[in-house]
């Protein structure tokens, strides 16, 4: 990701987008219907330009022009957006000199630096601030009370070879804590040596970034970085899509060198290795929700300083070359391993899958922020579901899995929505 932060260093990429539809479709040889060809929630949800990438690099022009100002519609505009990365990747499918995820992170940075900010995230950010999490019942005093009696090492006392990261959802939703456990027990039972930061375990931040709160976000990774590095953590495992985002591409930028796995690729390799066997049948059909921030913006960070330029005056690049996250190497195949290793287990996939996956609606905080519209988007990828045969919906992140519990199809129906780790559990 640039480490451009003000929305002027993106005038050149709003003055070069040639309006060519992108952020709203995905790749067209990667659509398989009219009906589930769309990629952008925003653009889907409002049917208006402004809410696509496009459409906020216009309105991030006029911004900087006087043109606009921060009204209660340009920050609709600029705030109902997951920031879940499809329009990055169907843009950098057909060009390669545009950035519309970061800019559409910074156009929030731009209003949140300015003072225009929504109450609902005024009251998520001042719980950051108060209690390390986001989680409007979350407490820090009760943050690891889902840690009693698994075993789990405090890294503050002693050492381990895995950090265990459980993220802010599993900590403290009282449906899904439970998750927790299950991954603790069955990492455990294969052998693996994990521990936690006991006092220290805190939220990611990530969220926060996502929101166009930068200072508030690189508070809390600076915390959480010294509060690993001072535990002399070398991985971190994690269950969650949002904190293993945040932990491996955004502290990157930061000085963290800590490696990050999620839990699924660590199950993954131990079945793969033999100290997991699944032998338990599962008589079910599945489809699997790649999650955004393990998917397509699941990729490495890479290092990047350099200079944009122009070839013959005209061609835009950058020397040298920038690292082009297309979401290609995002984590797909792990998830997908262990499920079709489960016996009796049925997978049949939706239309958008890996990068081109469609999101849960719970990204950027929309799902406190802008919950009609997170609620669409979570019904719009249910009614995929559904129409591919699943009987439920397998997922790899707590968030999404709230949000598509929550949502029902177009019909009104609802689904099952189970993590990995149910199924591992179930299995061995």
């Amino acid at each position: 990701m640039p480490t451009e932060t003000k929305s002027e260093d993106f005038r050149p990429m709003m003055e070069r987008c040639s309006n060519c539809l992108s952020c709203k479709w995905m790749p067209y040889e990667q659509i398989r219907s009219r009906r589930f060809g769309k990629n952008c929630p925003s653009a889907a949800y409002y049917n208006f330009n402004t809410y696509s990438a496009r459409g906020r690099f216009h309105l991030g022009q006029a911004l900087l022009d006087g043109l606009a100002d921060f009204t209660e519609q340009t920050l609709e505009a600029i705030y109902a957006c997951t920031a879940c990365g499809s329009c990055d990747v169907s843009c950098k499918i057909t060009r390669y000199n545009l950035e519309p995820l970061a800019h559409n992170i910074a156009l929030k940075e731009r209003a949140v630096e300015r003072g225009h900010i929504l109450p609902a995230q005024q009251a998520l950010i001042d719980r950051l601030e108060r209690e390390k999490t986001m989680l409007p019942d979350g407490k820090q005093s009760a943050r690891t009370a889902w840690t009693e009696g698994l075993g789990l090492k405090d890294l503050t006392k002693e050492s381990a070879e895995y950090a265990f990261f459980a993220g802010c959802r599993y900590s403290f939703d009282a449906e899904l804590r439970e998750k927790a456990g299950r991954w603790v027990r069955v990492l455990r039972e294969a052998g693996v040596d994990l521990g936690y930061l006991g006092k220290a375990d805190m939220c990611c931040g990530g969220r926060a970034k996502q929101m166009g709160f930068r200072s508030a976000f690189e508070k809390q990774a600076g915390a959480n970085i010294k509060a690993l590095q001072s535990a002399g953590v070398k991985t971190v495992v994690t269950p969650c899509a949002d904190c293993y985002h945040a932990l491996k591409r955004l502290y990157a930028p930061l000085g963290s060198d800590i490696k990050v796995l999620h839990a699924v690729e660590l199950i993954d390799e131990l079945r793969a290795n033999g100290r997991l066997q699944f032998k338990k049948t599962a008589d079910l059909t599945v489809t699997y929700h790649d999650p955004c921030r393990l998917g397509r913006l699941g990729e490495p960070y890479v290092p990047w300083d350099g200079t944009e330029k122009k070839i013959l005056n005209q061609i835009h690049t950058w020397e040298p070359p920038r690292p082009r996250y297309a979401g290609t190497y995002g984590v797909y195949d792990a998830p997908r391993n262990i499920l079709k290793a489960v016996p009796g287990l049925r997978l049949n996939e939706m239309e958008r899958i890996r990068e081109y996956s469609w999101c849960c609606g719970a990204g950027g905080a929309c799902s406190a922020t802008h919950p009609e519209f997170s609620e669409a988007t979570a019904s719009e990828r249910v009614t995929e579901a559904r129409s591919v045969g699943a009987e439920a919906i397998v997922t790899a992140c707590p968030w999404c899995a709230r949000n598509l519990g929550r949502a029902k199809d177009a019909d009104g129906r609802q689904i099952k929505v189970l993590d990995v780790i149910d199924l591992v559990a179930g299995a061995v």
